[in-house]
């Protein structure tokens, strides 16, 4: 009670003769009330700035992460880049070329020779360009016994170069079996070809031109 009645008693315009408790309280108030309009009149807008800085240094860092993440798998995808590359030239050396074509199709005949079969037909079809190969389709029929067309067949799939056989048909034939196939095979454009191919691709200037 004693402290409810100093404070009754106090002299505003006298701050000195104030009892210390009463200084002590003054004293903590008024710090109470700087740090608060310290606060809403400056600090706030420092909070609010570091607030900002830590959201971008948060972002920042996802996107380190990201990066990072990228740079790991960037080793991985060339390294798959390479084998790939190595696999489709190994691939591709597997493909004859133009004046390699006449040979392979004497090789497609000879397989089936040495295996005995008869060829009642041996005709190659016309080229279709897909990209940068062209598709040899070989239309054939073949008559023999039921082993050496499977021979044959397996002969085939082991030529140095790919020669695939497709749509088989077998049916008797008196005492042996026919077979009708197609057989494919593929070969890459020359150099020429390529040069061809992309400037029928290319669109004519001069007939834009002339418009």
């Amino acid at each position: 009670m004693k402290l409810l009645d100093d404070i009754k008693n106090i002299n505003p315009k006298a701050p000195g003769s104030w009892p210390w408790v009463v200084k002590l309280m003054a004293c903590a108030i008024i710090c109470i009330a700087v740090v608060f309009g310290g606060f809403v009149l400056d600090w706030r807008e420092q909070l609010e700035m570091l607030n900002n800085v830590k959201q971008e240094e948060d972002k920042l860092k996802d996107t380190f992460l990201v990066k990072k993440r990228q740079a790991i798998n960037l080793d991985i995808i060339k390294k798959q880049l390479t084998e790939t590359q190595q696999s489709f030239g190994a691939l591709l050396k597997q493909l004859p070329n133009k004046s390699e074509m006449d040979a392979l199709l004497t090789d497609i005949n000879q397989a089936g020779l040495g295996r005995g079969l008869q060829f009642d037909l041996f005709r190659p079809g016309p080229e279709r360009i897909t990209g940068v190969f062209a598709e040899q389709p070989i239309t054939i029929r073949v008559t023999g016994n039921y082993d050496d067309l499977g021979q044959f067949a397996s002969d085939i799939s082991q030529l140095p170069r790919i020669v695939t056989l497709n749509d088989i048909s077998i049916s008797p034939a008196g005492t042996n079996l026919s077979m009708d196939t197609t057989a494919k095979t593929y070969r890459y454009l020359d150099e020429n070809e390529l040069a061809a191919q992309r400037k029928e691709a290319a669109p004519d200037k001069s007939a834009g031109a002339k418009k």
